[in-house]
Formats: C-alpha cells, sequence, structure tokens
C-alpha cells in the first residue's frame, strides 16, 4: 500500500467517526420517538436489525425476548441459532454487530425479559437482586465469560413481565441502577417497563409504583382500553396520572403501545393517519408525560405497508398521514 493509499484510508475511516459521531442521540425526554420490538418475527420473516436501524423511523428497538430466567435462555425466533460450546445459550455475533451499528446511528437498543409466553420469575427480592448482576455482566456493562452480544453494550432492559409471579421485580430494577451509577462510565442506560394498559396492570403495577422507569410503553392492545375503543375507553388520562402521582421518576415517558398491522395484535390496531391524530390529541393534552409510539413489532411495522415509517414521521411532524395497511399473519410472543 503506498503513502497515499495510506493517507486516503486514515481519512475515509476519520470521516466514519465522524458521520457516526454527530448521529443524533435518543432523546429519553422527546415526545415524538418511534420505538419497535424486534426478534420475534411476528410477520413470519424480518430483516436484520441493522436493516431497521439504517433509515430514521426508529429511534429505539427492544430485542426480544430474553424469555425465559433466572436460568438464562434467548430466544430470536432463528435469527441467531448458535449457542455456546456446551451451553444452550445462544451466541450471536452478527446481533452483536448489529447492534454497535444501530447505536452508531443513535438509537438505542435495549433487551425485553418476559413476553407473553416464557419461563420467568423470581422466588425472593434476593433472587431477583442476584439475576440483576447477571444481566448487568452478560448484556450491559459488566463482563462474562459468555456474552451473547459478545463486548456489544446494550443501553438498557425492559421489562415485559406477562406472567408468573410479581415478586422481586422493583428489587432486580434497584440493583440494576445500582450497576448504573457505579459503574464509572457517562453512558446513559434505560429502564422500561411494557404493561397491559388496564390500570393498575396486573404484573408490573406495584413494580412500577415502587422503581424507576425512564420509559412505559403500555400496550394500547388486546384490551377493552385499546386503541380501537378511542376516545370511550382508551386511558392514558390514568396512565398520566400515574406518571405524575406515582411514579417514582416523575418526568418518566409514557409510550402509547400499538400494533403494527391488524394482524400484529387480536384487537387494537388503527391506521397511521388515525394513529398520528391520536398522538397530537394526547400531545396537546398531556404533552409532559407523553414520549412517543411503541410498536408490536418491526417485521409488521415496517414492512410494504410502510406503517411504521408513516407513523413515525406523522408524529415527528405533528402531520398525520394516510397509510394502508397490509394483512399478516398473526403471531403474538
Amino acid at each position: 500500500m503506498t503513502i497515499l493509499n495510506i493517507k486516503m484510508f486514515i481519512a475515509s475511516w476519520l470521516i466514519f467517526l465522524v458521520i457516526s459521531t454527530l448521529a443524533s442521540a435518543f432523546d429519553v425526554s422527546s415526545s415524538s420517538n418511534f420505538v419497535a420490538y424486534w426478534g420475534q418475527s411476528s410477520a413470519g420473516s424480518q430483516q436484520s436489525l441493522a436493516e431497521y436501524c439504517s433509515g430514521s423511523a426508529i429511534d429505539a428497538i427492544v430485542i426480544a425476548f430474553l424469555y425465559q430466567f433466572p436460568d438464562t435462555k434467548l430466544d430470536l425466533s432463528g435469527t441467531c441459532k448458535s449457542t455456546f460450546p456446551g451451553s444452550t445459550l445462544l451466541h450471536c455475533p452478527d446481533v452483536a454487530k448489529d447492534i454497535k451499528y444501530c447505536q452508531s446511528q443513535g438509537k438505542a437498543v435495549l433487551l425485553s425479559m418476559g413476553g407473553a409466553a416464557g419461563a420467568y420469575g423470581f422466588s425472593s427480592d434476593s433472587d431477583a437482586s442476584k439475576y440483576a448482576d447477571t444481566v448487568w455482566d452478560m448484556f450491559l456493562g459488566g463482563s462474562a465469560a459468555q456474552r451473547p452480544f459478545d463486548d456489544a453494550i446494550l443501553d438498557g432492559i425492559d421489562l415485559d413481565i406477562e406472567g408468573g409471579s410479581t415478586t422481586g421485580y422493583a428489587a432486580f430494577v434497584s440493583q440494576l441502577r445500582s450497576h448504573f451509577s457505579s459503574s464509572g462510565s457517562s453512558k446513559q442506560y434505560y429502564i422500561a417497563g411494557a404493561p397491559q394498559c388496564v390500570y393498575p396492570d396486573a404484573m408490573l403495577g406495584s413494580t412500577l409504583d415502587a422503581a424507576w422507569f425512564d420509559m412505559v410503553f403500555v400496550q394500547f392492545y388486546n384490551n377493552y382500553c385499546g386503541l380501537n375503543n378511542y376516545p370511550g375507553s382508551f386511558n392514558y388520562d390514568a396512565w398520566d396520572q400515574w406518571a405524575k402521582t406515582k411514579s417514582a421518576n416523575k418526568n418518566v415517558k409514557i409510550f402509547i403501545g400499538a400494533p403494527g398491522s391488524q394482524s400484529a395484535a387480536g384487537s387494537g390496531y388503527v391506521s397511521a393517519s388515525t394513529l398520528a391524530s391520536i398522538v397530537s390529541s394526547v400531545r396537546d393534552k398531556y404533552s409532559s408525560t407523553l414520549g412517543g409510539v411503541m410498536t408490536w413489532d418491526a417485521s409488521q411495522a415496517m414492512g410494504s405497508s410502510m406503517w411504521g415509517q408513516t407513523v413515525s414521521s406523522s408524529i415527528k411532524s405533528a402531520t398525520p398521514a394516510s397509510s394502508t395497511p397490509m394483512r399478516r399473519r398473526r403471531t403474538r410472543y
């Protein structure tokens, strides 16, 4: 390689670093964030994590799911199939590269624990605190012999607790936050929760009251309080009141959880234009608590219907736009 080629290579690398640095970082205080779950391929197929992060539509992506704990097991719907030697724990170097790429594009990447199907739960607060140490070491800023995403450091944890016991989750969050504060790193970590819209949530209600959450992705679907029943029994007001009066973090952000297509949930789907109008109305009334929209899931929302892209663009510009939904096979984890 000539000296000129070496200089050109170095210049190109520096340009790449500058572009990566200039990518807009995730802003948790915004009211127009668009968050998508990824990993379960609920539409029947899904693109790579990096593909969904390559555009400007998605601000944060939640990898689903760590579906078994404290005996740690991941399921990414076949996206990652390799395991560590002598173990059933997934080892996902390609996903690790994609996580880093997403972060270089200013996206926050979280890992969701739980799901509608899985074997999980804690027997005590001590059990939960101990597992928080494990999660810190395996997925966040700690170190472990086996890290499913290698040296990629996730930006936080989401609790999508839909079964099992309610024991220990507040202690789990508290212990994770102790790691956040003592890590000595300037990196911003987040804790999110994904309750059903019925207030209070049967599984996460007490934890949401007791622990510090940054974001709450309320599932406004598959229930009477879903988006399809707006304005009637749609109950964002109850969650706004919780955020202002009961939440440990009075700056917590509430996200309107929406199915990404008609087949993404049993009920609750609304068109992109309808959702944009609902978000606009909620923003007018509850601007201090609104964080944006969460969708289940990327494979449904970001398909050929362009529903997700339209919703994201609309809530960011505050201008509702139309979208023609595409029917897909229903899969809900």
